[in-house]
């Protein structure tokens, strides 16, 4: 595999990501039996791609440019790269999408639990209040109840503030490498 290449010259307005191969076994996963256009990418090649693709600035529409001898050249072309690259790429989007989707329903139901016992915890610290009186003992309980009830709260608050973010960003890196430009380059004999 090679480097990444953001030369204004060369990516026209794209961000670049090349890649060196000698066979297309490089990219995908040979114990995969499913077609080629459906077939998973190897996972050193995923991870080198996503991680170029997340290097790169996300307004800028990418390139993956792969270099490859003229056999691996024809296979390519036989075999529909660029198709099978955005089939999977469309795929990973759609599975994070889901993963996402799934994390506001557990987020929705953690919110549910929590809201719940935060009103049983205020209302039970108002009755520890309106039976113990005003003493020390009555203080600590009460407080402790209220405390607690907001402690239940964490988990929804940080799973409707901060969770979903990294898989929406995973998302949506997936959907602009599903639409990146795919261009085979023949890698010159000699």
């Amino acid at each position: 595999m090679a480097t990444n290449n953001t030369d204004e010259k060369t990516s026209n307005a794209h961000g670049v990501i090349e890649l060196r191969i000698q066979k297309l076994a490089q990219l995908f996963n040979s114990l995969d039996p499913s077609p080629f256009h459906e077939r998973d990418l190897d996972q050193d090649a995923e991870e080198y791609i996503v991680g170029w693709a997340r290097e790169l600035p996300s307004d800028l529409p990418l390139k993956i440019v792969i270099h490859l001898p003229d056999e691996a050249m024809h296979d390519a072309q036989k075999c529909e790269l660029p198709s099978a690259l955005a089939n999977y790429f469309t795929e990973r989007a759609q599975f994070a999408q889901r993963e996402l989707n799934e994390l506001f329903r557990i987020g929705r139901l953690y919110l549910f639990v929590g809201s719940a016992t935060l009103v049983a915890c205020l209302l039970g610290s108002q009755l520890v209040r309106s039976t113990l009186g005003a003493g020390p003992l009555a203080a600590i309980v009460s407080e402790s109840l209220v405390f607690f009830g907001w402690v239940a709260n964490w988990k929804p608050i940080e799973t409707f503030l901060y969770d979903w973010l990294p898989l929406k960003r995973r998302r949506d890196l997936f959907l602009r490498l599903a639409q990146a430009t795919v261009h085979l380059e023949k890698i010159p004999s000699g």
